[in-house]
């Protein structure tokens, strides 16, 4: 059930597990609590969102190991490792293999609340630029490779007057095109058009 994001706690020991879901519970977050890699994956539904606090050593499949999973299998949760004392190298190996951060043992509970906090943000902000990239590519797509051409110099500050210079047609075709252009991206102003493309990046 999709509701909100959520962090899921993964690791062994179940006295850190009812440790963490105490404490993230306590900032309004959604916790799931998992004692291995493999109840992590039968919890998990497509397109959750919010992170994962995952301890480095478990017996079985290790945090290192599920990390690789987490990749072969496409999901792009961001991943907070738990680490003991002394982990500092499978630490980095962690982050090389693409967690955002990593947090020793024991915890500092302000600190852990607070990057869980940011990650989990910063996972949303993501997920919402995804789907909104998503959104307007499906409507770039319904342009015509003229309209495109227009839209490419609108957004890049031409005038009516300079993109028909530019394209050697007539500003009375060029306002035909924007006006067409406009309605199937549904923009309603030139801001909201400059927008779509600042988060498309030049499609």
């Amino acid at each position: 059930m999709k509701t909100g994001p959520t962090v899921f706690v993964v690791d062994d020991d179940n006295a850190v597990r009812r440790f963490l879901e105490g404490l993230i519970a306590s900032v309004g977050l959604r916790v799931m609590s998992c004692a291995s890699a493999q109840e992590f994956f039968d919890a998990y539904e497509t397109g959750m969102e919010g992170c994962i606090l995952l301890d480095v050593r478990m017996p079985g499949t290790s945090g290192l190991e599920m990390q690789r999973m987490l990749k072969e299998k496409a999901i792009d949760l961001p991943v907070i490792i738990i680490t003991g004392h002394g982990d500092v190298q499978i630490a980095v190996h962690a982050m090389k293999a693409g967690a955002v951060d990593f947090i020793e043992k024991p915890f500092n509970n302000e600190l852990l609340l607070d990057r869980v906090q940011r990650t989990v943000e910063e996972n949303l902000r993501m997920s919402t630029n995804r789907l909104s990239r998503s959104r307007i590519l499906s409507r770039v797509e319904l342009l015509t490779p003229r309209e495109r051409q227009v839209l490419d110099l609108v957004v890049s500050g031409n005038t009516n007057k300079g993109v028909a210079r530019k394209l050697r047609i007539s500003e009375r075709t060029v306002e035909i095109h924007r006006a067409r252009l406009m309605d199937k991206m549904q923009a309603n102003s030139l801001a909201e058009l400059v927008k779509m493309a600042i988060l498309l990046d030049g499609y």
